[in-house]
Order: structure tokens, then C-alpha cells, then sequence
């Protein structure tokens, strides 16, 4: 069976992430526990790897890096064993163009999603989290960086972009997006809140809201509520 599948607003690793972070930690299994810099790549990974590695060992779990930071990281045969190992992966935030670039359809993400498959913990935050979905959502324009335009993403959660940081600018979003792609449904997270999949059902986490928006349409839900209008996972990957 799929373990939990969590998708994070932003503002990671820090105090009031403690409510979806303790479930991630709770629903880990054996096996290695990554944080995946990827996003952070051009911004400096290190800082973003020892922010994630303080909070998670205060939640007692301890991670280790994955460094996936180009494209020729994630087809080596050393990180793909490494991540066919693992019982637990965080993308942090970033870039979410290049994390897009860098792992989809590579074979690190197709090790990792195999184990989330088996039962692994998958979780992205901001950009991590938008990497999940079949889109992100990259600048349509510069240097305007609220008009947004989608680019093919990992594929985990199918026909969906989520619109991360949602209490601060992501709601800005909304109409490119909805422009270039109506056909997606738009997730909107806030910081430090997420929406958590387990076993078959989207729960709302954290001290802020979630946000689906199909069309004219949104619904909101707070911590605790069961999300609907936000489709399952996928069980396959599409052949690249």
C-alpha cells in the first residue's frame, strides 16, 4: 500500500509545521529518511539540508541528504540504490522549475516513487510540493513573478498544480494559471499547512487553510477536515 503523501505550503522546518510533520513522522517506515535539496540547488542546498535535518531530529527522526542537484545526479546508479532504500523523502522548496527539470522522468524519482508505492513517506514543500503534481507552475513573464505559467512535473498527483504560500501571494495565481491550463485542478496551501493523502483520503493539516479551486469554484477546509474535489495519487507514472 501508498504511504502518506503530503503536500506543504511553505515556510518549512519551523515552529507550527509541528501538527502534519509529527503524522509524517509517525507514518514512517524502515528505511533511510531523505531530505532532497533539488529545489534548493541555485539558492545554496546546504542551509535548506541543516534547516530540515534540525527540525525532523526534533521530531526524532533523522535525516540524511539525497544531493540530487542536476540532472546527471538523478541518473546515477549510487542515488538510485540509495533512494530504492528509503522510507521517507521531503523535497524542500526552491526552484520549482529546476526541480521539475531535474527529476522528471528520471530514475532517482522513479526509485522514489516505487518506494512511496511500497510504502514510503513522499512530501514536498512549496516548490517540492508543486514538483509532485503533474504541473508546476513557472514565471510566465519577467520579472513579474505573479503571472504563472505550467510545466510538466513529476506526475504523482495527476491534472493538479498547487498553488503554494497561498495565504501571502499564491492566491495571485489563480488567473494565469487558470488561463493557460483550465483544465487543472488548482490546490492552494498555506504556510505551514498541508494537504495530507493517506490511505485513500486528502486531510487538511497545520495552523492555516486548503484551498481547491476548480473553475469559479473554491472550497476551503481547515485542520482536521477530509478534503474533496482533489483526486487520488497516481499508481503508475507515465512512460517517458
Amino acid at each position: 500500500m501508498p504511504g502518506l503523501l503530503a503536500l506543504v505550503g511553505g515556510d518549512e522546518f519551523k515552529p507550527g509545521n509541528e501538527q502534519q510533520d509529527q503524522r509524517l513522522v509517525a507514518g514512517t517506515r524502515r528505511g533511510p529518511a531523505f531530505v532532497i535539496p533539488t529545489a534548493a540547488a541555485r539558492q545554496g542546498s546546504e542551509q535548506a539540508v541543516a534547516h530540515a535535518t534540525r527540525w525532523f531530529r526534533g521530531l526524532g527522526l533523522e535525516l540524511v541528504e539525497l544531493p540530487v542537484l542536476k540532472r546527471t545526479d538523478a541518473m546515477k546508479d549510487s542515488m538510485v540504490d540509495e533512494a530504492a532504500r528509503g522510507g521517507f523523502f521531503y523535497l524542500v522548496g526552491g526552484d520549482p522549475g529546476h526541480v521539475a527539470q531535474v527529476l522528471r522522468g528520471s530514475a532517482v524519482w522513479r526509485a522514489m516513487f516505487a518506494a512511496w508505492l511500497g510504502g514510503a513517506v513522499l512530501a514536498g514543500s512549496s516548490a517540492g510540493a508543486m514538483a509532485l503534481c503533474s504541473h508546476t507552475l513557472v514565471r510566465a513573464t519577467w520579472p513579474n513573478r505573479f503571472r504563472r505559467r505550467p510545466l510538466e512535473a513529476l506526475g504523482a498527483l495527476p491534472k493538479t498544480a498547487v498553488l503554494p504560500h497561498y495565504d501571502t501571494f499564491g492566491e495571485r495565481w489563480i488567473g494565469s494559471a487558470q488561463e493557460a491550463a483550465p483544465e487543472l485542478t488548482l490546490l492552494g496551501v498555506d504556510e505551514r499547512s498541508a494537504a495530507v493523502w493517506e490511505e485513500g483520503i486528502w486531510t487538511a493539516y497545520g495552523p492555516g487553510s486548503i484551498t481547491v479551486v476548480r473553475g469559479s469554484k473554491k472550497a476551503r477546509f481547515e485542520a482536521g477536515q477530509e478534503i474533496s474535489g482533489l483526486r487520488q495519487p497516481a499508481r503508475r507514472l507515465r512512460a517517458e
